[in-house]
C-alpha cells in the first residue's frame, strides 16, 4: 500500500503538465479514465483470483505489472501512449487494491476491520508529503518523464520483494457453502465493461458526431454487461450490499472528478506551477488519512451508515468550495482547497463502506464485495468524470468561457452527493 500509495500521489499532479506537453488537454478524461477503466478490469479479476487462490498471488502480479506501466508511460511520445500506460497501471492497481481488501476480510475479524483499514489509509502519509511536492518540483524543473523513470526504479526491488516473500503463502478464508459459489465472471465481460468505459471517457472529451457515437457505444456495453459483475439490485439501491457497493460508486465519482478538474484547471488556465498541485494532493492525502484514523479510533461506535452521511456532507461542501474557486477574483488556492475538504469526507465514507460491504458479505465471499466495491467505484468515478466534462465541453461549444465551464462541471457533482445523503440508511448493517 506504501508503494502504490507513493506511484498514486506522485504520477497524477503530473498528468496536467504531460497532457499539455503531448498536445492532448482535450483527451486528459482519457488519460485520467483508462486507468479507471483498466482498474474496473482488474479488480473484477483480482477480487476472484483471491477467492479461488488467495489474496497473496494478485498482490505479487499487480506489483510486478505496475513497474512495467511506469516504464511504458515514461517513455510516451503522444498522448495515446500515455493513455496506454496509464491504462496498464490501472489494471496492475485494481489487482493490488482489492487483492489487499480481501485479505483484511479473510485474515482479520470483524472488530479489527475499522483499524486495519486505517493503518491502511496511513500507509498514504509519508507518500504524501513528500510524493506529489517532489515530483512537482521534477516535473517543473526537469521533466514529468523523469517521474514515472524515477518511481519504476524505487519499484523494482521491492516488487521483485514482494514477489519473493509472498510465493507459495496463502491466508484463504473458508470455501463457501456448496450452492453459494460464485461463478467465475467470463474475461469477455469485465473486458467490455472497460473498454466501454474508454470508449465513454474518449466520447466526452469532445462535442461532435464521432464522439458522440462513441459515447453512445461505451454506454450500451456498459448497460449490456456492468450489471453482471455487480450485486442485483445494485442500480434500485437494495437494502444491504447493493446500496452499499452504489453509494462507493457515488461518492468516488464526486472525489476523482475533482481531483482531476481542480488541478486540470488550475495548470491550463491559472498557470498554477506544477509544484503547487502537487501541494493540494499532498493535503489531500493527509486529510483523507487523518480522518480515516478519526473514523477508525474516535468514532469506531458511531453506526456506520451515519459517517457516510456525514462523509458526503462534507463532499458537498468540497463541491461547493470547487465551484467557488472558478471565479476569476478568487484565489487559485481556494479551489485546490476543495480537494483537502473533499478528502475529509472520503476518509470517513470510504472505510465506513468498507466495512459495511464486508458485513454484507456472505460467507466466503469478501473478495466478489470487494470486486464489486471496486467495480463500482470505478464506474462511478468513470460515469460522473465523463458527464461533468462533456457538460464542460458543451458550455465551451456554446461559447461560454472556461470558468463557466469548470463551474457548471463542478455544480453537477452536488446531485450525486444529495443522493448518497438520502440512500445512507439503506446500507445500514442490522
Amino acid at each position: 500500500m506504501f508503494l502504490t500509495g507513493l506511484a498514486a500521489l506522485a504520477v497524477v499532479p503530473t498528468l496536467p503538465t504531460a497532457a499539455r506537453d503531448l498536445d492532448g488537454v482535450s483527451l486528459f478524461p482519457l488519460v485520467a479514465g483508462c486507468f479507471v477503466a483498466a482498474s474496473l478490469l482488474g479488480g473484477v479479476l483480482g477480487g476472484h483470483w483471491a477467492d479461488s487462490a488467495g489474496a497473496q498471488r494478485p498482490l505479487a502480479a499487480g506489483m510486478a505489472l505496475a513497474v512495467a506501466t511506469l516504464l511504458a508511460s515514461a517513455a510516451s511520445t503522444s498522448i495515446w501512449q500515455l493513455a496506454a500506460g496509464r491504462f496498464l497501471d490501472g489494471l496492475a492497481g485494481g489487482m493490488v487494491a482489492v487483492a489487499i481488501n480481501t485479505a483484511i476480510g479473510q485474515a482479520y475479524p470483524d472488530r479489527l476491520r475499522p483499524r486495519v483499514l486505517a493503518l491502511m489509509s496511513a500507509c498514504w502519509i509519508v507518500p504524501s508529503l513528500v510524493g506529489p511536492p517532489l515530483a512537482g518540483l521534477v516535473a517543473q524543473w526537469w521533466s514529468w518523464r523523469a517521474v514515472f523513470l524515477g518511481l519504476a526504479a524505487l519499484t523494482l526491488l521491492p516488487a521483485l520483494a514482494v514477489v519473493a516473500v509472498l510465493r507459495g503463502r496463502s491466508w484463504r478464508a473458508a470455501p463457501a457453502p456448496s450452492g453459494d459459489r460464485p461463478s467465475r465472471p467470463a474475461l469477455v465481460i469485465a473486458t467490455a465493461v472497460s473498454v466501454g468505459a474508454a470508449l465513454g471517457q474518449y466520447g466526452a472529451s469532445g462535442w461532435d458526431l464521432r464522439h458522440l457515437l462513441f459515447a453512445a457505444g461505451g454506454l450500451a456495453l456498459l448497460v449490456v454487461f456492468a450489471p453482471r459483475l455487480l450485486p442485483p439490485g445494485t442500480w434500485r439501491a437494495a437494502r444491504g450490499l447493493p446500496a452499499t457497493v452504489l453509494l462507493r460508486g457515488l461518492s468516488s465519482g464526486v472525489f476523482f472528478t475533482l481531483e482531476a478538474l481542480v488541478p486540470l484547471m488550475l495548470v491550463t488556465d491559472r498557470d498554477v506551477a506544477p509544484v503547487v498541485t502537487g501541494l493540494a494532493f499532498t493535503g489531500a492525502a493527509v486529510a483523507w488519512a487523518a480522518s480515516s484514523w478519526v473514523q477508525g479510533r474516535l468514532l469506531e461506535r458511531v453506526p456506520r451508515h451515519r459517517l457516510v452521511v456525514a462523509g458526503a456532507l462534507v463532499l458537498a461542501a468540497a463541491v461547493a468550495i470547487a465551484a467557488v474557486g472558478t471565479l476569476p477574483a478568487m484565489p487559485a488556492p481556494l479551489a485546490a482547497s476543495a480537494m483537502v475538504v473533499a478528502a475529509i469526507g472520503m476518509g470517513l465514507l470510504a472505510p465506513s463502506l468498507t466495512v459495511l460491504s464486508l458485513s454484507h458479505a456472505p460467507p466466503g465471499r469478501q473478495g466478489c464485495a470487494g470486486s464489486a466495491m471496486q467495480t463500482t467505484q470505478n464506474l462511478g468515478q468513470i460515469t460522473v468524470l465523463g458527464v461533468s466534462s462533456a457538460l464542460f465541453n458543451a458550455c465551451l461549444g456554446s461559447g461560454a468561457s472556461d470558468f463557466t465551464g469548470y463551474g457548471a462541471a463542478f455544480g453537477l457533482l452536488l446531485a450525486p452527493c444529495v443522493l448518497a445523503t438520502v440512500l445512507a440508511a439503506r446500507t445500514r448493517s442490522h
